[in-house]
């Protein structure tokens, strides 16, 4: 099989990438703006490596469709500091430029696995999101938080349009708080626009208080890459040819959280590292209003839980590994001997 993975760099498709190679005989053609997360990828011949932008590359890219047996379009803005500070970018890159990959796979007839997202779900109130019963419930159009959710909703559904339509073979899958190493560069962190938990380590290593937007009372449901990536895998192989057309919840309702919990936890890892240790019991957990925080376009959802019966019937796939287990992995990448930050 050979696999396209636009985006290869970033969190999930390094770990993607690293994953095909390690297991199976696949080759991978990859293109990303930079390539630090893939060292151990970059001398196997099997993987063909562009260095450029998604913007700027379209006939190398068309080139690797038309030989492709699978597309990954993994580009994407997917921090929430973002949503509120750079829609405009947010859009042009999250929609448009993916649609441009789209219409390229619909043209040469290629299957295409589009990562959606569990944000699509917005405000709706069921205590368990479900792919196919669940409303699609967004904020009002001055809360620019919803620009993102809004352009992957319209993916997901142009790509239900070109496979009624067109006959695209497309799956969709919707991410529910993928964590682990890699989630974040240093540079988000310094800026305040790392996700969650990365975010909570750099304040930490650097003596800054550990905010808790709006309180830290929203409760996410944290999902192990590694999980994920297993369910990624068995989405690419479809042995059992049933994933076209189907839109699946990749998380772990076991792993629900508040925001809040999630900060102690993170103290409490990096209170293993004899290093960190004044820091961690130093450490300062504070509310913080969300519009001190994000600005005035920032809304929030209090609580966000997949039901995962689909992927457990079609992929035959469960989710394995603890909050607990997420929060020491990750913790261990930036901080552990050799890690990012250490």
């Amino acid at each position: 099989m050979n696999v396209v993975i636009l985006g290869a760099n970033g969190f999930i498709g390094s770990h993607l990438s690293e994953r095909i190679l390690a297991e199976t005989d696949w080759t991978v053609s990859a293109l990303d703006l930079h390539a630090h997360h893939l060292e151990h990828c970059l001398t196997d011949p099997r993987f063909v490596f562009r260095k450029g932008d998604l913007l700027a590359e379209s006939a190398w890219i068309e080139e690797q469709i038309r030989a492709a047996d699978v597309v990954l379009p993994l580009v994407g803005i997917a921090q929430p500091a973002y949503y509120v500070k750079n829609p405009l970018y947010v859009f042009e890159l999250d929609f448009e430029q993916n649609l441009k990959i789209v219409r390229m796979c619909v043209t040469h007839s290629k299957r295409v696995l589009f990562p959606s997202t569990s944000e699509v779900y917005g405000l709706c109130p069921d205590k368990e999101l479900s792919e196919d019963e669940s409303l699609l419930v967004l904020g009002p159009v001055s809360k620019m938080r919803w620009i993102y959710s809004c352009s992957k909703q319209m993916m997901d559904r142009v790509l239900a349009a070109y496979g009624q339509e067109r006959g695209l073979r497309f799956t969709c899958f919707r991410p529910f708080n993928w964590t682990g190493p890699r989630l974040d560069e240093p540079a988000d962190a310094e800026r305040g626009t790392a996700r969650v938990i990365t975010q909570f380590l750099f304040n930490l290593v650097h003596g800054r208080p550990l905010h808790l937007v709006g309180g830290g009372r929203q409760r996410r449901s944290f999902t192990s890459i590694h999980d994920g990536i297993d369910a990624l895998l068995a989405i690419v192989r479809n042995e059992r040819n049933n994933l076209d057309g189907e839109i699946l919840n990749i998380g772990n309702p076991a792993n629900q959280a508040s925001v809040k919990e999630l900060a102690h936890l993170v103290r409490d890892a990096a209170a293993a590292y004899p290093k960190y240790a004044p820091l961690a019991a130093a450490a300062v957990i504070a509310d913080i209003p969300e519009d001190d925080y994000y600005g005035k376009g920032y809304a929030d959802v209090q609580h966000r839980v997949p039901s995962i019966a689909k992927a457990e019937r079609l992929l035959s796939w469960r989710p394995k590994r603890t909050l607990e287990d997420i929060v020491r992995d990750t913790v261990h990448y930036y901080l552990g001997d050799g890690g990012a930050w250490a």
